[in-house]
């Protein structure tokens, strides 16, 4: 493959690296913790059908439904699946294309997320590479793929399909690829609702191009149009709904009604948090309290540090994620959407320059990494 470059075929050598890792920890995690036996590789993989994969996967199968009789669900509760339009199409749609020739929900799901896992690390390297050293490229890239919450780039969610959507959407249009960047952008937000947040960051790349033209070729380039393509792809998911529901809005109802989930202030998100580090409860104390806190403090000191860097495109993205984390009644999983905070990767790899500190930072993530997938694989809440 003469496309792939050496940093690209080290990067995919190391992404079925972790993945291999991660599938081994969470076999013995469940064989060792829950005693239970995997008698073959259908139930290696089944030990993860956890938490949201579920829904996806019955979604895959059966389709967004109004209307829920009882009796569709092969993954989920029964009754539940005219709920899940809150989790957008685009992944089980994937799914359930390749399920329709595998016939096995949960092998097509593992074959879409590791597919699009292969892309993620040399797309960040690509993207960083263009305004940073080889080594710093590197760095961002390795430490995305032992962050400790990586083990959902190889699992039945989201975000692998949407980190490589969003890292090729910015890196068409850091390389004067704006159609292409605007297509991607449209299957992001077809991905996750954050999806949005490209437009403007992707118009924050374009402005950042207009400022570095002599003023004489300063102009307005018919091609930017191609960023309006994101917002067709969330159209496309508010289609559903109107189709489904009859309303372009239901899942914010839904989101409202059932996951008690809806706009607020930072403020009454983050002390939502704080009131959890007080529960008797110790282990909803860490899971619920202090890693949350914990990774929305980090998404904060990324942030910043991007801002102080002036890189606006990613302080746009980084910025508009992070109040979207925090500006909900009732915050959670922060620190599994932190993974798609790929400029704090950048920030840990500008941070790192020394061996020895890299390594010890990448000793502890990876710490992180074993003992959070343990515990999802053992069915223990690990966002």
């Amino acid at each position: 493959m003469a496309w792939l470059e050496a940093p690209d075929r080290r990067l995919i050598a190391l992404t079925l690296l972790a993945k291999l890792g991660v599938l081994a920890v969470g076999a013995i995690a469940y064989t060792v913790l829950s005693h239970g036996m995997i008698r073959g590789p259908h139930d290696a993989l089944a030990i993860w059908n956890q938490w949201d994969a579920p829904h996806y996967l019955d979604l895959a199968v059966f389709g967004y439904r109004a209307d829920d009789p009882g009796n569709l669900a092969m993954f989920s509760k029964h009754g539940d699946l005219d709920l899940f339009i809150v989790f957008y199409p685009l992944y089980p749609w994937l799914v359930g294309a390749v399920n329709a020739a595998l016939g096995d929900p949960i092998w097509s799901a593992f074959m879409v997320t590791s597919l699009a896992s292969l892309l993620v690390a040399p797309l960040l390297y690509r993207l960083v590479r263009h305004d940073e050293e080889r080594g710093v490229a590197m760095r961002a890239a390795v430490f995305t793929l032992i962050f400790p919450t990586a083990y959902f780039l190889h699992l039945p969610y989201t975000e692998a399909l949407f980190l490589a959507l969003v890292l090729g959407s910015l890196l068409a249009a850091r390389t004067d690829r704006w159609w292409l960047a605007g297509a991607l952008g449209g299957l992001a937000a077809l991905t996750r609702a954050n999806g949005l947040i490209l437009i403007p960051a992707l118009a924050a790349e374009a402005f950042g191009q207009w400022l570095h033209l002599s003023r004489a070729d300063r102009r307005l380039r018919v091609e930017w149009l191609a960023i309006a393509l994101v917002g067709v792809g969330f159209g496309v998911y508010l289609v559903v709904n109107q189709v489904v529901y009859g309303e372009p809005f239901a899942f914010l109802r839904i989101l409202r009604e059932h996951w008690y989930k809806s706009l607020a202030p930072p403020w009454q998100g983050i002390g939502g948090v704080l009131s959890w580090i007080r529960k008797p409860n110790a282990d909803q104390a860490l899971t619920l309290g202090w890693m949350e806190l914990l990774f929305i403090g980090i998404g904060l000191a990324g942030t910043i540090h991007v801002a102080v860097r002036r890189r606006w495109t990613w302080f746009v993205w980084m910025a508009s994620n992070w109040l979207l984390f925090v500006s909900t009644s009732f915050v959670l999983s922060v620190p599994r959407y932190s993974l798609t905070l790929f400029p704090l990767f950048v920030s840990v790899a500008l941070a790192t320059r020394r061996r020895w500190l890299f390594a010890t930072l990448a000793l502890l993530s990876i710490a992180g990494l074993v003992y959070f997938t343990g515990r999802f694989a053992t069915g223990r809440w690990a966002f």
